[in-house]
């Protein structure tokens, strides 16, 4: 039996590992998970870390930046310890080395803190193989890191091959950004004012999103309460704008939870139609757009199977499912959540909602395709199956994305990066491509 744990926040970091990178489950609905506010919690599965007792705020957040900082840098970490461990420990034991490893060499804790900790997640058996092996971390200090590839360590190889055939050079760039905490981005409403926040306020970016260092907590920010804002990345926030909603057009936003884009889109004053298959997810949708205050009709269906009544839409915005390959900064599981194959199954889909956005399309109607992916089977391939159904490019203009000419195409679409803004603290991945039905 493991020795009772003592520093809850480990505790928490031990089961969101064990959730990424065993159960393979996404890091934020293991987060959801944790037992809180004097919540029981069920323990599901033989051997599975246990949370234990009800986590105070404090100590959940500290367990997340624990855990996000391990699958950040899994590679490197294993790297190090791997001169240290004679055969490889049990998953558990495995991420209790992580954990004191990533609190030593990358989050500042004192060894005797890191150590010991580490040493209270494990069984009796093991407690002497941590601490010894720790111990030695700490001895090297950050100076472990050296001289590592950390870089390809941090990847898995097949991303690594993927990023290099489409970016060359630059994957390099892209990696060393998804190892950087994302800061927090935010939306207004038509006439909002920034709101005053964080250790060093706002920034207002070139795009018109309002950027706060990371660690900021949107919830404490003046206007919350009142709707004055959204949470979307600097990137995320582009498909709507460059769809140019006008007051008056009736729009689509398909696949739209959590309703980021959708409120872009009502805040226009178009009628908007918001379509999401998940029900769980469109109750968040609509939780969300009421605390904005911003009108939009939701209907929960398959938009692949969506009839609208017959109806046509002079615009249409489809955030199309993906890998999510472009929002590691924000996600760090995804790399270790996402295999090989399910980058033709995510391309399969986008090509069929693509197909059934385009039936639902007014002629001379405009339609954004957006994905959060940096695979270009989830992006710059289809462009060709857009062209098959009708669709021709609106190239887009440097002049629409202010301070990203760059990540303009020579085919006219609009490919973001990691890397982009990096002196601002960079931006999530997408693929955004408008086109005009024929």
């Amino acid at each position: 039996m493991a020795n009772p744990p003592q520093n809850p926040a480990r505790r928490a970091a031990a089961a969101l590992l064990e959730a990424v990178l065993v159960r393979h489950r996404p890091l934020e609905e293991a987060l959801d998970a944790l037992p809180t506010d004097g919540k029981p919690h069920r323990v599901r599965g033989k051997g599975e870390a246990r949370p234990g007792a009800a986590l105070s705020p404090r100590d959940k957040a500290a367990g997340h930046r624990i855990a996000a900082a391990v699958l950040r840098r899994a590679g490197s970490l294993d790297a190090v310890l791997e001169p240290f461990l004679r055969r490889e420990p049990p998953p558990p034991v495995r991420n209790a080395l992580r954990i004191g490893a990533a609190e030593l060499l990358l989050l500042g804790t004192p060894p005797h803190a890191a150590v010991g900790s580490a040493v209270d997640l494990v069984p009796k058996p093991f407690a002497g193989l941590v601490n010894a092996v720790l111990r030695r971390v700490a001895e090297a200090g950050p100076a472990a890191l050296e001289g590592l590839d950390a870089e390809r360590l941090d990847t898995p190889g097949w991303l690594w091959s993927a990023w290099h055939a489409a970016y060359g050079p630059a994957v390099r760039a892209i990696v060393a950004a998804h190892r950087q905490e994302a800061p927090l981005d935010l939306s207004l409403k038509p006439g909002a004012a920034a709101p005053e926040g964080g250790p060093e306020g706002g920034e207002m970016l070139p795009t018109g999103t309002v950027r706060y260092p990371a660690g900021t907590r949107v919830t404490e920010l003046a206007g919350f309460a009142e709707g004055d804002f959204w949470v979307q990345d600097a990137a995320a926030a582009l498909p709507a704008r460059l769809l140019g909603a006008r007051a008056g057009e009736r729009v689509a936003d398909l696949c739209a939870a959590p309703g980021g884009k959708t409120a872009q889109l009502a805040a226009t004053g178009a009628q908007v139609t918001a379509v999401e298959r998940d029900p769980k997810r469109a109750a968040r949708l609509e939780e969300n757009l009421a605390r904005l205050r911003l009108p939009a009709e939701l209907v929960v269906a398959d938009a692949t199977q969506w009839d609208a009544g017959g109806a046509v839409f002079d615009a249409i915005l489809l955030d199309a499912p993906c890998t999510a390959t472009g929002t590691i900064r924000r996600h760090p599981d995804v790399p270790w959540l996402k295999r090989p194959k399910d980058v033709p199954s995510a391309a399969e889909l986008q090509r069929a909602l693509l197909a059934a956005a385009a039936r639902r399309l007014a002629p001379g109607g405009r339609l954004v395709l957006a994905t959060c992916s940096l695979q270009a089977e989830e992006g710059e391939a289809h462009l060709a199956a857009a062209a098959a159904l009708g669709l021709a490019l609106d190239p887009v203009r440097p002049e629409e994305v202010p301070g990203l000419a760059e990540a303009v195409t020579p085919a006219g679409a609009l490919r973001t990066r990691p890397d982009l803004w990096a002196e601002r603290g960079g931006m999530d991945g997408f693929f955004v491509a408008r086109f005009r039905k024929a």
